[in-house]
């Protein structure tokens, strides 16, 4: 199916106008948040995502989200730049995820998990790096959609399926049939896009740690964790949670530090269940 891949691949649209502003928005830090809202209302469907993202459980906020501005007060300009640039990619794919048998609202759920934890978790080793990570850390599933596409053209979706619920490893399941890692698969999405190698080269290498380049190794690492914690299928099982605890001890990160923040977003979604 590799040929199908890159096929569907070479065949992506140009990137929005509003993705380009946006991004061109989150490069420049800017804290005008007037512009970003003005940038953001241009498309009903991103603002409607950002106050969903907003009022989920894993916040807890005291009363619903109901604003944009407020939901920007309360995300975070990068946060919120990250879930808007991520939704206006997930329509413009104008795909679905039947073939992992999880909805375009779960993607946005574990992606938008995907950026807390970073959120939490890096904000207490690096605030620098939790900025540079934000972005990839919501973008790096992306691939998903083509995959499940290109599985779907060709009729493997029952067999794919049943793979992913014997193995319970989705990354095995996405190389097994494709031939590429999703990160592989997304990182080719974005560079297309021409997107900024900060963002494209983390994400590449998320999969491939042997052989990222060395400047990249820590937010690719980084990456890899918040890929085993928020598998589309089973985000923060206690399964998936032990795996990655395994890889923070590997790689020499704080280990009471990631913990503690996977305890304070739990009890967070807990309460909020």
């Amino acid at each position: 199916m590799k040929k199908q891949i890159l096929h569907q691949i070479n065949s992506l649209p140009a990137l929005p106008s509003n993705v380009i502003e946006l991004d061109e928005f989150r490069n420049s830090d800017s804290l005008d948040v007037d512009k970003l809202m003005e940038i953001i209302k241009k498309d009903p469907l991103i603002v409607a995502n950002i106050l969903k993202v907003s009022n989920s459980s894993m916040f807890g906020f005291r009363s619903k989200v109901e604003t944009l501005s407020r939901a920007i007060n309360l995300l975070g300009i990068k946060f919120t730049i990250s879930i808007a640039i991520g939704s206006a990619i997930q329509e413009t794919l104008k795909s679905n995820l039947l073939a992992y048998a999880v909805s375009n609202e779960d993607f946005i759920y574990t992606s938008s998990l995907a950026t807390n934890i970073v959120n939490t978790w890096i904000s207490a080793i690096d605030f620098d790096l939790k900025n540079e990570l934000l972005m990839p850390a919501f973008l790096q599933e992306v691939g998903k959609f083509i995959i499940s596409e290109v599985i779907q053209q060709e009729k493997k979706t029952e067999e794919f399926l049943k793979d992913l619920q014997e193995t319970k490893d989705i990354s095995f399941c996405e190389e097994k049939y494709l031939g590429f890692t999703c990160a592989r698969i997304t990182a080719n999405i974005f560079k297309r896009w021409d997107l900024s190698a900060n963002i494209i080269l983390p994400i590449a290498y998320a999969q491939d740690l042997d052989n990222c380049p060395e400047p990249f190794l820590k937010k690719a690492q980084i990456l890899h964790i918040v890929k085993i914690l928020c598998d589309i299928r089973e985000p923060l099982s206690d399964k998936n949670i032990e795996k990655a605890l395994k890889k923070v001890s590997l790689f020499k990160l704080d280990i009471e530090q990631f913990l503690n923040s996977i305890d304070v977003i739990k009890e967070v979604i807990k309460q909020n269940s």
